[in-house]
């Protein structure tokens, strides 16, 4: 849980508990937004460091300064690895950043977003339109549902979907095992792609070891990459693609609206470093 607190000259700070050793603090100028929904602890402050940020059950999610080098990584791998993603799906992601960077794809159609927790995304709405500003998009269908009940009874059919959940605790847990891959890997079209994110080697090895080995058992290839994240758990983030048909390392296409993300970036994604690439082998 985040701790905003008096600290020095009567100053807030955000503090996020990133590991039982390791925290991150954030000085704060003001409090925008702060409850307690049905499913979690919502906090949305103004930091000088970091502009605006959004913290889910003491969580920092997208930070207005660094969210584009997460977003356009896990958004825009998958699409580009696809010869044509006109349908593409992803579960979580109320915050709306991954939807906008999917909808800079003109070959997509429909894009369905799944975010269980409403009130997440309409304080996103009203508190961070930098994120937010295509949920409205008529290509976007956004539903308020549980997304591994969804996908497990949907018959829709996807090119690409894109899972983007909270930490791995309570109703988040299952979205990091084989049986909701599984489930993915059915509501995908022939060439279908997905992409997770594994978490830090750093900070949470054992996790991402763990989450990328379930995608194995799934899917027959899949492939880790990598990128910078400076306010996610020692700065140093990690994704699965998978595909039964495709390589996700392969770009077909690009996007020229991006910040983070080009073809040359993609390539060098799944360069992993020695050490990353001895956790899998």
């Amino acid at each position: 849980m985040p701790v905003v607190r008096e600290k020095r000259e009567n100053s807030l700070w955000l503090t996020e508990e990133q590991t039982e050793g390791l925290r991150l603090s954030l000085k704060v100028d003001d409090v925008v937004f702060r409850r307690r929904s049905e499913y979690q602890e919502i906090l949305i402050v103004d930091t000088p460091e970091y502009g605006r940020v959004l913290v889910l059950d003491g969580a920092v999610q997208i930070t207005e300064r660094d969210e584009f080098c997460y977003s356009e990584m896990m958004a825009h791998v998958p699409l580009c690895a696809h010869p044509c993603p006109r349908r593409v799906l992803i579960a979580g992601g109320g915050d709306g950043a991954i939807l906008r960077e999917v909808l800079k794809h003109p070959e997509v159609e429909r894009c369905v977003l799944l975010d269980i927790d409403r009130e997440v995304v309409e304080a996103s709405k009203l508190y961070m339109p930098w994120a937010s500003a295509r949920l409205e998009d008529p290509r976007a269908d956004v539903k308020n549902v549980d997304a591994m009940e969804f996908i497990r009874r949907t018959d829709e059919r996807f090119d690409a979907a894109i899972i983007d959940s909270t930490d791995p605790v309570d109703f988040a847990a299952g979205f990091f095992q084989a049986p909701f891959y599984s489930d993915v890997k059915g509501v995908l079209n022939e060439g279908g792609i997905v992409a997770t994110l594994t978490e830090s080697p750093f900070c949470d090895g054992a996790l991402m070891r763990q989450a990328v080995s379930e995608m194995r058992s799934v899917f027959r290839n899949a492939r880790v990459y990598w990128g910078a994240v400076p306010t996610y758990p020692s700065g140093m983030w990690t994704y699965c693609a998978a595909s039964d048909s495709a390589d996700p390392s392969v770009p077909l296409r690009t996007v020229h609206d991006a910040r983070y993300y080009t073809e040359a970036v993609h390539r060098a994604a799944f360069v992993l470093p020695k050490f990353l690439a001895e956790c899998f082998a």
